[in-house]
């Protein structure tokens, strides 16, 4: 009981009372209670659009006595795309790559069929888009052994990184981590799939296996708090879109 007290108390509690979006100089805030609210870098929460403020602001106002930041993933990402991001561009764009150099679609499995036809079909025309789109050619491996993929791609994914502003970086850097591919990520971007769907698609594998073999309660939970932060995803790149 005392370890669950300390734990509870070591969150902030809510200190505010009325939450709204408001119009600023370069975009739009989140005022609470008439304030506007803060980074953790202490920088003024300004984002470039109304549906972006909107998300920050819905989870700021649907917080209870105790603030629980980590259920608050836009508001987190907000905070990337104003704090960590203008610093690190070069480090994000790499990390990227680096998702791409592993890209999870690329990773096809040698049997059974059902579920090697189920990675082509919906895979598949991913990584043709890309190519003809983005000029992003990935190299396609059958089992878990890893597969050099063409530096040229990888520079190429790095520079499409580095042409977007702080809010895009961080949506596709995040997504990225999130599906375990930069493909999907780069999907959602162009809104060529919805984030769910890529989500989705990220998980086919594990699918798979659900309908044959039955779906575990503690993987059950996790997927539903993952899937919650596609849906995140899939607005914060409806509103810059």
């Amino acid at each position: 009981m005392k370890r669950g007290f300390k734990e509870a108390n070591s969150k902030p509690r809510r200190f505010y009372k009325s939450v709204e979006v408001a119009a600023a100089e370069s975009g739009f805030s989140v005022q609470l209670d008439g304030r506007i609210l803060r980074t953790p870098g202490g920088t003024h929460l300004i984002v470039p659009s109304e549906a972006i403020a909107a998300q920050v602001a819905e989870e700021w106002a649907t917080q209870d006595e105790i603030i629980e930041m980590a259920s608050m993933h836009a508001t987190r990402l907000a905070n990337t795309a104003i704090d960590s991001i203008p610093k690190a561009r070069a480090a994000t764009a790499d990390q990227i790559a680096a998702f791409a150099a592993s890209d999870l679609i690329c990773y096809r499995a040698e049997n059974p069929q059902s579920l090697v036809a189920r990675q082509a079909e919906h895979w598949d025309p991913l990584l043709i888009r890309v190519k003809h789109e983005a000029g992003v050619e990935l190299v396609r491996a059958a089992g878990i052994v890893h597969q050099t993929q063409p530096q040229s791609s990888l520079n190429r994914v790095r520079e499409m990184a580095l042409e977007l502003d702080e809010f895009r970086l961080a949506g596709l850097a995040f997504g990225a981590a999130l599906f375990g591919s930069t493909v999907l990520a780069i999907a959602a971007l162009r809104a060529w799939v919805d984030a769910e769907t890529a989500f989705d698609l990220s998980r086919l594998d594990e699918a798979w296996q659900e309908e044959r073999w039955g779906v575990d309660v503690e993987a059950a939970e996790r997927t539903a708090r993952l899937r919650q932060e596609a849906r995140m995803l899939g607005r914060w790149f409806a509103a810059l879109n």
